[in-house]
């Protein structure tokens, strides 16, 4: 695993709740800093541990610990490989909608991560546009307190209302309030009717389709702006329904709306429900990501500070208005071109985060929020023992 700017004493991974739970109260007890993990693979990403002290990983734990496979809810631990969960939910032909990690090689274990490590992260691709991102799959958590106490929110009821949504603070928090343990999802049935289309042209073209289509009755299960060096900009959309017929129909009046705008169009198979990562022999120079109004995403592409970077990889979610950009090759970009960037997406009303960098920008702006979001970590962190030095929302070292 790669670790830029990360360093462990030790990896600590139990194999029951009952002993992560020991092993954490007597962190506690002493006053250590930790790391809650996964499998490891994304450590690395934002901003530096500092005083990291040991990873706890919850790798071993990796049970479906129940699947209402006719309520379309499946409860896990944390510690659960997302393909590992994916290929349980097809023997039933039922899947989680989220996207493949970026990074994630092959749909291997080790590449694509843990549940309870995206959700950790709270990151979500293009499959957002028709089935919202990963907090919003999310019914029910287990986590481990930093004292050691096990604790629970939601349930495996759908609707359920009960309690303080911990679910939606924890999913983002990248590991600085607590241990996620377990979690209770949202499924869905897979739909095997499929087909996707790519559209090129010029960008001013593209956006008036996409705006057309996102204000429309289409229902596109993702649609997603993509740049790379050897290509000009293109727009790819996957359909899903429930019957052959009711693709084809979606497909024919996208097309015909696409020859409207005098765009390309290519209609290409879409085999498995799940569109392709980004898939990367070892990491790039840089990492980002990005997340802003929707139709902002044309005015950014086309300005200046984005036309300016050289060798680099954009793919946005064109409905939901997030996505990652990055240089996997070439002369390394300028810390002061990825500024001048930022301050282009904050000017459109967006967020920018550095995952990977080989200079030392803070991963993420203070946030207007920060003394909320300072005394949450106080409540939840006393001691400030997880993850020191990462904190979302807070730019500065957070100890």
């Amino acid at each position: 695993m790669p670790e830029q700017g990360f360093v462990s004493t030790a990896l600590l991974a139990p194999k029951s709740l009952e002993e992560l739970g020991r092993l954490i109260a007597e962190l506690h007890s002493e006053g250590l800093p930790w790391v809650p993990s996964g499998l490891g693979s994304r450590l690395h990403w934002g901003p530096p541990i500092k005083e990291s002290g040991p990873v706890v990983s919850l790798r071993h734990m990796t049970r479906i610990v129940d699947h209402a496979v006719d309520d379309l809810t499946i409860t896990v631990d944390a510690g659960m490989s997302l393909v590992a969960l994916q290929t349980a939910l097809a023997e039933h032909q039922q899947w989680l909608p989220l996207n493949w990690p970026w990074g994630s090689a092959a749909p291997s274990p080790q590449s694509a991560g843990t549940i309870g490590g995206l959700v950790a992260r709270g990151l979500s691709g293009g499959l957002r546009q028709r089935h919202l991102g990963v907090r919003d799959q999310i019914i029910g958590i287990s986590l481990i307190r930093t004292d050691g106490v096990s604790a629970c929110a939601g349930g495996r009821v759908v609707k359920n209302v009960a309690g303080y949504d911990l679910m939606r603070l924890l999913c983002g928090s990248w590991g600085s309030l607590a241990l996620i343990t377990g979690l209770t999802l949202r499924v869905q049935p897979i739909r095997q009717p499929r087909g996707q289309l790519i559209l090129d042209g010029d960008l001013g073209q593209l956006e008036a389709f996409r705006a057309e289509v996102v204000g429309s009755c289409f229902t596109p299960d993702w649609i997603n702006w993509e740049l790379c060096p050897k290509q000009g900009p293109r727009i790819v959309l996957g359909v899903a329904s429930i019957s052959d017929g009711s693709v084809e129909d979606q497909l024919n009046r996208l097309e015909a709306l696409a020859a409207k705008h005098q765009l390309n169009k290519e209609r290409q198979p879409w085999t498995n429900p799940i569109p392709e990562g980004s898939p990367m022999n070892g990491d790039p120079h840089w990492l980002l990501r990005l997340c802003l109004p929707p139709a902002q995403l044309h005015p950014l592409l086309s300005s200046k500070e984005c036309t300016v970077l050289k060798d680099w990889h954009w793919q946005l979610a064109a409905g939901a208005g997030s996505g990652e950009a990055w240089q996997p090759c070439g002369s390394p970009t300028a810390d002061y071109q990825i500024e001048a960037l930022r301050r282009r997406v904050i000017e459109l009303g967006g967020q920018l985060t550095v995952l990977l960098q080989p200079g030392s920008l803070p991963a993420w702006l203070d946030a207007p929020s920060r003394p909320l979001i300072e005394a949450v970590k106080r409540q939840f962190d006393p001691k400030q023992q997880l993850s020191r030095g990462r904190l979302p929302g807070v730019a500065a070292p957070y100890n």
